[in-house]
């Protein structure tokens, strides 16, 4: 049947056959007796009569269709044989759509520059190739829908519900770095607020958050009395990290370079978790610890190391759990908050600028610009003295009373 073919006749065919369109030379819309449309563009060739499938309706409209015949009909008049060029098209756009798990791992190599700790990357890795690649690894990032979140997230929810809650966060900000680079639109199927959160328990509810093991802070004079009954720089950079209740990570990577004269140990921004200059300042039993450091290993620029090489990360943690098995090393500097609260009358918001912690609120860290350096040598000072002896500030130490003979 040949009629000049409109939107409203096409949808409105009610019986199977071919339809030509009087419009345009060669076009044909032809329909299956399940009620399916495509359309054909017939011509000839060499005498021979060929078809070139032009795509299925309704995904290509009539206006494409005219479109893709007229191209065809042009190439014939150029005596050659139509092909389906909008294939290579399609090719090209699926090509510029990245899989998620190629994208991930950019994503991360990008990311990973504002870790301190090398454990944060391979956590990373190893979350997203483990539980979420094999479910969403090899889709587009525009495919990727709440089912397929659920699917990664529910088999662990229970079971390891921090590790779960971790990847949530990850994939939804991999999902929204895409969303950013116009790689996929709408919104976030790995949302937690006002989404995921309406089908998920909290994880909160399931199970507790752990805090890292941590010693009694009237235990710390007998654990360092322990460490000076140890030999090697990793007892010395226990203590000095005790005593200055410093993250590990600072500590390792140390450099000599950064103590001046003054007895200030002043690390960089780029390797504080803050992203912000922190000064410490050392006392007496800290720079006699760097001291002993740099006659073991004298031509080394790092503030404890072995053969000019760092420690490792697992120095100071495994001979801490020697002396006092499952505490953490991270766990010191609760010891030394919670002497702080309990123990001394220095203010929180000292203790808290020598624990290097960023400041939550914007406007009141608009106002907390300072450092509270001379505070902080006041409660430093104090610290080491309890750490050391069980004392601090002006206390003493009264002799038994002798009872008269």
């Amino acid at each position: 049947m040949k009629t000049v073919l409109t939107d409203a006749f096409i949808k409105n065919i009610k019986h199977a056959g071919r339809y030509t369109d009087a419009a345009t030379s060669g076009l044909n819309f032809n329909v299956k007796s399940n009620g399916g449309g495509y359309w054909v563009f017939r011509y000839l060739f060499g005498k021979k009569r060929c078809d070139l499938s032009l795509g299925a309706y309704p995904l290509i409209s009539l206006k494409e269709a005219r479109k893709r015949a007229v191209t065809a009909r042009n190439e014939l008049l150029h005596g050659n044989k139509p092909k389906a060029y909008w294939r290579a098209e399609i090719a090209e756009k699926a090509s510029n759509r990245p899989l998620f798990g190629d994208y991930a791992k950019q994503c991360i190599e990008t990311k990973k520059a504002e870790w301190q700790n090398p454990k944060h990357v391979d956590q990373w890795f190893n979350t997203i190739e483990q539980y979420a690649n094999p479910i969403i690894g090899k889709k587009h990032l525009d495919e990727i829908d709440t089912q397929d979140i659920l699917d990664i997230l529910i088999p662990i929810w229970y079971s390891k519900t921090e590790t779960a809650a971790r990847l949530r966060g990850r994939i939804e900000w991999i999902l929204a770095s895409a969303t950013t680079r116009n790689l996929r639109t709408g919104f976030n199927p790995a949302a937690w607020r006002g989404h995921l959160e309406t089908i998920l328990p909290k994880p909160t509810r399931i199970t507790p958050v752990k805090h890292h093991p941590a010693l009694p802070y009237k235990e710390i004079p007998s654990f360092i009395d322990t460490l000076h009954e140890r030999d090697g720089v990793a007892a010395l950079a226990l203590e000095f990290l005790i005593l200055n209740a410093n993250r590990s990570g600072e500590v390792l990577n140390g450099l000599r370079s950064e103590v001046t004269n003054e007895g200030l140990w002043v690390i960089p921004a780029k390797r504080m978790k803050a992203k912000r200059e922190h000064r410490v300042p050392l006392g007496k039993r800290s720079l006699e610890i760097l001291a002993m450091a740099k006659y073991l290993d004298p031509d080394s620029k790092y503030l404890f190391s072995k053969n000019c090489k760092p420690l490792s990360n697992m120095a100071m943690a495994m001979l801490a759990r020697k002396i006092k098995p499952s505490i953490t090393i991270h766990g010191f500097r609760s010891s030394f908050r919670d002497w702080v609260s309990e123990e001394t009358t220095h203010s929180p918001e000292v203790a808290e600028k020598a624990l290097a912690h960023a400041v939550a609120n914007q406007v009141e860290a608009a106002y907390r610009r300072g450092d509270l350096l001379e505070h902080r040598k006041r409660l430093m000072k104090d610290w080491q003295d309890y750490c050391l002896t069980g004392l601090w500030g002006n206390v003493v130490q009264l002799e038994p009373e002798r009872k008269a003979a």
